[in-house]
């Protein structure tokens, strides 16, 4: 189990061997979190919040299994990494055997509805609700029942230019923000309580037909959530 500090370096370089989905669905919203943006999340849980080592975590909609490899990785109790996907559940296998951390995480194959229990901590990207309106509330609902602490990406209202310059020129890439009133509300009425909320920027390729940039860069925040 790792006790030390795991440089940010390192992390991303064990995180940009995790191969993504080989065929993703749209209707899923499968991109997979690129390895400096889930690098970034697994610092700012481990390091600043200490909520990974000698924890219990689970990933919900793990995907191929960035978010659950790094949080094994930087010394994590126990992981959990649940994907609806069997594809994306047997790449994630490959990809633990790949990073040497094959007995560090269980894979579940299967929709999250089946999770029950406690966990200390949940890591979560889950669908924006672009090709399904309201597909990211279900992750919200799930990860606020299980987790003590949750971190859970969201796509951000904000394109201020001045913003993203902003973003691009910080060292750390990370600038704290409000929550949006929605997800605060929505939060709040399931009983959780928003500690922070982190604005970084996520760049994803050409994935699907109806993309029409070579690849798109867009805000995304990161929320800090106390759950039940």
């Amino acid at each position: 189990m790792q006790k030390r500090l795991i440089r940010k370096l390192d992390l991303e370089m064990l995180l940009s061997q995790v191969e993504p989905h080989p065929s993703p669905k749209p209707s899923l919203e499968q991109y997979t979190i690129p390895a400096d943006v889930a690098a970034t999340i697994l610092y700012i849980a481990a390091y600043t919040h200490n909520d990974i080592v000698d924890k219990t975590v689970l990933d919900l909609g793990c995907g191929t299994g960035r978010l659950a490899l790094g949080a094994a990785f930087l010394g994590a109790k126990q992981v959990v990494g649940v994907d609806i996907d069997k594809t994306a559940i047997k790449v994630a296998c490959e990809n633990s055997v790949k990073t040497g951390l094959k007995n560090r995480v269980q894979w579940i194959a299967a929709d999250i509805d089946v999770v029950h229990g406690k966990f200390d901590t949940v890591l979560q990207n889950p669908p924006f609700g672009v090709q399904r309106r309201k597909a990211d509330r279900k992750f919200l609902e799930k990860a606020l029942e299980v987790g003590e602490i949750i971190y859970s990406l969201h796509k951000s209202s904000r394109k201020d230019k001045v913003f993203i310059k902003k973003l691009k020129t910080r060292g750390t890439n990370i600038v704290s923000v409000s929550p949006s009133s929605f997800i605060e509300k929505f939060v709040g009425e399931h009983g959780g309580t928003i500690r922070a909320v982190y604005a970084m920027l996520m760049t994803v390729p050409h994935m699907f037909n109806f993309h029409t940039k070579r690849k798109h860069e867009f805000v995304v925040d990161l929320y800090v959530i106390k759950g039940e």
